[in-house]
């Protein structure tokens, strides 16, 4: 795997520990508010932040596929390579279902990643 690859996956995964980071564990917060779009008040209902909770977990899980994929998998471009499609696959999902702005903030840094795994290794 190139340099390159290396350092746009770690991108792509440092970005989903952070989006782990504000869905678990600052899910009322006026940083989740800005960062997801949505009024404070409606993050202060419990139900919301349970939900939150949940999908910071498979984020974090997005990130650590990544980061096992590029230091400890026995193949690793085979392994960061469906991490980083399972986070596109996110992102257009997320692009289409609830923002737009997915798309650019989650879905390019991994549709890089994706690319230079695919052309460089």
């Amino acid at each position: 795997m190139t340099l390159l690859s290396i350092i746009l996956a770690l991108i792509v995964a440092i970005e989903h520990f952070y989006i782990l980071y504000l869905e678990m564990f600052q899910s009322n917060s006026d940083k989740a508010s800005k960062a997801f779009g949505v009024e404070r008040e409606f993050l202060k209902d419990v139900r919301v932040q349970t939900l939150f909770k949940n999908q910071g977990l498979y984020n974090g899980f997005l990130a650590a596929g990544i980061l096992y994929g590029l230091f400890l998998a026995s193949n690793p471009i085979e392994t960061v390579t469906l991490f980083i499609i399972f986070v596109l696959i996110a992102a257009i999902y997320g692009g289409l279902t609830s923002s737009k702005s997915i798309l650019l903030k989650q879905g390019l840094p991994a549709f890089l990643a994706l690319l230079s795994i695919l052309i460089l290794g």
